[in-house]
C-alpha cells in the first residue's frame, strides 16, 4: 500500500458523498496527514440499508488524525452547497482540494429508465459536479496547491458502454467532460483530473448491483484512496489526465495489489468503461456466485461494432514487449472515423510497460493519427503503409513525425503475427 508522506497536512479537502465508500476512504487517507475534511453528503440519520452518516464519518476522520466538518448537502441544491462551502472557509480558512465523488447509478435501458431516475443521475453526476466545482473554484484559486479530482471514467466512446444504460453513461461521462473542459480552462491555476478503478470496488452500491457474492471479486476502497492521494500530492501542472487507480499506483512503485483484494487470490471483476464488454462482466460475476442486478440487452460477447478494432488491439498487445518500448518510445493516439469511430491508443513510451486499448491514453499523446477505422485495421495488418496512407491523404498526423515513422516497426511485427 502507498505510505502517507504528510504532504496534505493542513490542507482542506471538500469531498462530496464522503459519508461512506470511496469518498470516506479518501477522507481517512488524507486525515492521516492531518488534513481538514469537509464531509458533504446527504445522510444525517442512519439509513436502513446503507452504513454510516456524515457524523460517524467525521468521528472516523478525527480518530485518524484529521479535523472534520460534517455538512448536510444535496449537491443538486445550490444553496446547500454554497452554505457548506462558506462554513468550510469560515472554519478552515479556505479550500485546497475538491473531490467530486457523489454519484447516482441506474443500469437500465432507455425504455426502462423513468425520467425521475434520469433527472436524478444527471442532477447529481453532471449538474452536481459542475455546480460544486463552480462554487468551490473561487476558493481553490487562492490556494497554493489546488486540485479537483472527479471520480469518473475515461471518455471511452465505444457504443457498448451506451447501449445498455445510455442515461447513466451520459451522466457519468458528464463528470469526465467537466475534467476535459476545466483542465484546459484553469490550466496553470488548478490541477483537474479524473480517477477510475480498474476493478470493481466493494461498496454498498456494488453490493446492490451484484449481490453478496460479488464482494470476493472486488478490491477495497483503499486502492482508490491511495491512488487519489498520489494524484492530489502532485504539482498543479499535473492536469487533464484520465487515470486508472492501478496504473497510478504502479507509477508510485506499488507492486503487491493483493493487499487491496477483499479475498486475496480470487479473480477480480473489471470495472465498467475500460476494455471488458458488459456481457463479459456479467459472465464473470455469475461464474463466481454473484447475482448481477443488470443484464445487457444481448447475451452475445463483444458486439460486431467492436470486432475488427478489438481484434487489432489483441494482436498489438501480444507483440508489445520491452524491445518495442525501447525502440519506439512514444504514445500514439488514433482518432478513428467511419464504422468503428472513436479514440484508441498505443502506449510504448519509456515510462510505461506498453499498453493498447480504447479511450484516452493515460499519458499525453506524442502523435495523433486521424484516419478511417478501415484503414486503421489495414495499416496494422501490413496491407497499408503509413507513409503511403499519409501521402494519399488517408492519414493525417499531428505531432512527432519521427515517432510516426517508428510505428512502422510495430506494424511489421504485427504483420508477422498474421493479424
Amino acid at each position: 500500500m502507498l505510505q502517507n508522506t504528510g504532504k496534505l497536512a493542513g490542507c482542506t479537502l471538500f469531498i462530496t458523498g464522503a459519508s461512506r465508500g470511496i469518498g470516506k476512504a479518501i477522507a481517512l487517507k488524507a486525515a492521516k496527514d492531518g488534513a481538514n475534511i469537509v464531509i458533504a453528503a446527504k445522510t444525517a440519520e442512519p439509513h436502513p440499508k446503507l452504513p454510516g452518516t456524515i457524523y460517524t464519518a467525521a468521528q472516523e476522520v478525527e480518530a485518524a488524525g484529521g479535523k472534520a466538518l460534517a455538512c448536510v448537502v444535496d449537491i443538486r441544491d445550490e444553496q446547500q452547497i454554497g452554505d457548506a462551502v462558506q462554513k468550510a472557509v469560515d472554519k478552515f480558512g479556505g479550500i485546497d482540494i475538491l473531490v467530486n465523488n457523489a454519484s447516482a447509478i441506474s443500469l437500465t435501458g432507455t425504455l426502462a429508465t423513468p425520467m425521475k431516475r434520469v433527472d436524478l443521475m444527471l442532477g447529481i453526476n453532471l449538474r452536481g459536479t459542475y455546480l460544486t466545482s463552480k462554487l468551490v473554484i473561487p476558493h481553490l484559486l487562492k490556494s497554493r496547491s489546488p486540485h479537483i479530482l472527479n471520480l469518473s471514467p475515461p471518455l471511452n466512446l465505444n457504443p457498448i458502454w451506451f447501449k445498455n444504460h445510455t442515461a447513466y453513461t451520459m451522466a457519468k461521462y458528464g463528470m469526465s467532460m467537466c475534467v476535459l473542459g476545466m483542465a484546459e480552462e484553469f490550466r496553470g491555476q488548478i490541477a483537474v483530473n479524473a480517477l477510475w478503478p480498474k476493478t470493481a470496488i466493494q461498496t454498498a452500491a456494488m453490493d446492490m448491483l451484484g449481490g453478496e457474492g460479488v464482494a470476493k471479486q472486488c478490491r477495497t476502497a483503499d486502492i482508490m484512496a491511495d491512488a487519489a492521494y498520489a494524484v492530489l500530492t502532485q504539482p498543479t501542472d499535473y492536469t487533464g489526465h484520465f487515470l486508472v487507480d492501478e496504473d497510478v499506483l504502479k507509477g508510485q512503485g506499488v507492486q503487491d495489489f493483493e493487499l487491496y483484494a477483499v479475498q486475496p487470490g480470487h479473480p477480480l471483476l473489471p470495472d465498467f468503461f475500460l476494455d471488458e464488454a458488459p456481457e463479459t462482466l456479467v459472465q464473470k460475476m455469475e461464474e463466481h456466485g454473484a447475482t448481477p442486478a443488470f443484464k445487457p440487452a444481448s447475451s452475445s460477447a463483444t458486439p460486431p461494432s467492436a470486432g475488427p478494432i478489438e481484434s487489432t488491439f489483441d494482436v498489438i498487445r501480444g507483440v508489445i514487449n520491452e524491445d518495442v518500448v525501447k525502440s519506439t518510445q512514444g504514445v500514439y493516439k488514433f482518432d478513428l472515423s467511419g464504422k468503428f469511430r472513436g479514440w484508441d491508443f498505443v502506449d510504448v513510451s519509456v515510462s510505461g510497460s506498453g499498453s493498447a486499448g480504447q479511450g484516452e491514453p493515460a499519458l499525453k499523446a506524442d502523435v495523433i493519427m486521424t484516419m478511417d477505422s478501415g484503414d486503421f485495421s489495414k495499416m496494422f495488418a501490413g496491407k497499408l503503409k503509413p507513409t503511403m496512407a499519409f501521402m494519399s491523404g488517408k492519414l493525417r498526423i499531428k505531432g512527432d513525425m519521427t515517432l510516426a515513422i517508428k510505428l512502422e516497426k510495430l506494424m511489421n511485427r504485427m504483420a508477422k503475427a498474421k493479424l
